[in-house]
């Protein structure tokens, strides 16, 4: 997995992000790992620079004055990996959600089936989520399903926060340009992908919900996504 970072933004994920760090670092001694840390009260960039210790020029941290969104914290994200060497920039959550055993499914993807976009796809086999509530997979299946409607993407999970980028499409979309800070950030750029016809392909993978800290789903960010979808949706129909 040669020329490949894995962006895990954190805010107070103090119980999560020793496990994720060494877990992730197990798949490849080629993987490097950026953390975007919005100041956690709880410490974990702390815990992240005293990591750095073990794993010299692997282990990266950006800290940002305040919590602004997981959207912001990707960009920014994107943004440093960009200044950099790398080929293969993934996105992935700090609370192992997204497994990281799977990161060489998404990487295969890219390097060797020639994807520009792979995805973690809870709902590309049917519907792969652990420790749920149903109203939350309903909620959530639902909201892939409306967005595939409005959008005309032919993504199963629209939603999800598991994928890997080819340097190129990165380079490509217009990140200053980007709203969304929430769920619906994930929406705009995989659309903005789709947009200008960058191959994506869908890896079934099995989501599991944190253990460990505080799900920081809130209803603000689920409005953003319902409303968000169709503005961008009728933005992009005027710019044509």
């Amino acid at each position: 997995m040669k020329d490949t970072v894995v962006i895990i933004p954190t805010y107070n994920e103090i119980e999560n992000i020793e496990a994720i760090i060494k877990a992730v670092f197990s798949q490849s001694d080629s993987i490097h790992i950026l953390v975007v840390d919005d100041n956690s009260p709880d410490l974990t960039a702390l815990k992240v620079k005293e990591l750095q210790a073990d794993f010299p020029n692997r282990l990266f941290l950006e800290i940002r004055k305040e919590k602004s969104g997981l959207g912001t914290a990707y960009i920014y994200g994107f943004k440093w990996c960009l200044n950099k060497h790398y080929e293969y920039i993934f996105e992935m959550d700090a609370d192992f959600s997204h497994n990281p055993d799977d990161l060489i499914k998404l990487y295969n993807a890219c390097h060797i089936d020639g994807a520009d976009l792979s995805i973690g796809s809870r709902y590309v086999t049917g519907v792969n989520v652990v420790n749920w509530p149903m109203n939350r997979v309903l909620m959530s299946y639902c909201a892939s399903k409306y967005v595939r409607i409005i959008t005309g993407m032919k993504i199963h999970d629209t939603t999800a926060g598991y994928v890997c980028y080819k340097r190129h499409v990165l380079e490509t979309i217009n990140l200053d340009a980007i709203k969304f800070i929430g769920y619906a950030f994930q929406i705009e750029m995989k659309f903005k992908t789709y947009l200008k016809k960058f191959k994506i392909i869908e890896i079934p993978v099995i989501f599991t919900d944190r253990t460990k800290g505080e799900s920081k789903l809130s209803s603000g960010i689920i409005s953003e996504a319902i409303f968000g979808v169709i503005s961008m949706k009728l933005k992009s129909l005027f710019k044509k």
